[in-house]
């Protein structure tokens, strides 16, 4: 996957750069059909430890999904924004395969309903 990635008001390390990267490249397998991707990584001003935020949009023929996550290091982040794109992935394509369905085979489906 194509991934945009940027970091506000810091230096992202090549090696967390990577591990995102080859996190997101593993949501292929899930929708194939994946056109591209945003990472915004921030630091939020706050008095938490969990000031990591990890915003990812990922884009798909016909929808844009959105993820965000907060944790005490970006890694986490990345695991859990990755996680919950993986649940709306195959949410989104059983949707959009369902609606595929209803149009080449109308009768049928409606049959077995």
């Amino acid at each position: 996957m194509k991934l945009q990635m940027q970091s506000v008001h810091f230096d992202a390390d090549q090696k967390l750069l990577t591990f995102i990267q080859k996190k997101a490249d593993k949501l292929d397998t899930f929708h194939g059909r994946i056109i591209s991707g945003d990472v915004v990584l921030r630091l939020q001003k706050d008095e938490t430890k969990e000031n990591k935020v990890f915003e990812f949009t990922v884009n798909v023929p016909g929808s844009r999904l959105f993820a965000r996550e907060k944790a005490a290091s970006f890694e986490a982040a990345a695991d859990l924004a990755v996680e919950a794109m993986r649940k709306q992935l195959s949410k989104h394509k059983d949707k959009v395969t369902v609606q595929v369905q209803k149009q080449i085979l109308p009768d049928v489906i409606e049959e077995d309903i």
